[in-house]
């Protein structure tokens, strides 16, 4: 099922130093999204909620790493992050 909330489109921003870096030099935020959103949700969904006009979306699935719990093996889960462009002159107020 896609979500159609766009709060539930955008789940949280990742707030690393690599993305830190990025948003400082090209305007560029991450965010962790819903699996199943697409990009042009994603693009609405910030455009919505932080009221920006987004020029680009990037998506990527990393997927879970493999843990040990004792002698069971499990997986972290797989998590999707959108990389947002928003226009030259404009800034989100997340970190």
């Amino acid at each position: 099922m896609k979500p159609t909330d766009p709060r539930q489109v955008i789940l949280r921003p990742v707030v690393t130093e690599k993305s830190l870096r990025t948003s400082e030099r090209t305007n560029a935020y991450t965010f962790e999204v819903h699996p199943k959103a697409n990009k042009v949700q994603i693009r609405t969904a910030v455009e919505t909620i932080f009221k920006v006009d987004v020029v680009d979306v990037r998506t990527a699935v990393r997927s879970g790493k493999p843990r040990r719990l004792g002698f069971r093996f499990s997986r972290t889960p797989d998590r999707k992050r959108a990389i947002v462009v928003v226009k030259q002159g404009q800034s989100l107020d997340v970190y």
